[in-house]
């Protein structure tokens, strides 16, 4: 992934890179991209969570009271973050997709959930802020898995 970054990057500079290579290198709406890029989110974020950054209480979180991570999830983080990248990397693209389908209807389940209570699992549910990102994850697993457009990437033609 960090070599199709550098050639991005490369191409954009000599100004001469095709639509097809950018729409490959960054479309994120795919169940693979989704898994690679939302498996390393949740990892850092789960990290983040246990040495104080973003939780594992408020009063250590960057960000007070509005958004902090408990050890609860920053398990359930760190857990999801290593299974994705793993199947990103193993799984055949129709096994992709079905996870991707069922993590998406997860996050919106408990993005829902979150309308009406601030506790799951034994994991602290901050409103909003915990209510949007698990509705936004949910709504982009939901695409990545249905995106017609990017399910294969486009193949250089020279």
């Amino acid at each position: 992934m960090l070599d199709n970054i550098k050639k991005y990057v490369l191409l954009c500079i000599h100004n001469n890179y095709t639509k097809r290579e950018e729409v490959r290198i960054l479309n994120i709406l795919t169940p693979k991209k989704f898994l690679q890029v939302g498996g390393a989110i949740l990892l850092v974020v789960g990290i983040l969570g246990y040495i104080g950054v973003i939780g594992p209480s408020a009063d250590k979180s960057i960000f007070g009271n509005f958004w902090w991570f408990d050890n609860a999830e920053n398990i359930a983080h760190t857990v999801l973050g290593i299974a994705g990248l793993v199947a990103s990397a193993i799984f055949p693209a129709s096994l992709q997709r079905s996870l991707v389908i069922v993590l998406g209807i997860m996050g919106i389940i408990v993005g829902v959930y979150n309308f009406g209570g601030s506790q799951l699992l034994g994991a602290n549910l901050e409103s909003p802020a915990d209510l949007i990102l698990h509705l936004v994850v949910g709504a982009w697993a939901i695409f990545a898995a249905f995106n017609k457009s990017g399910q294969k990437a486009p193949t250089e033609s020279k």
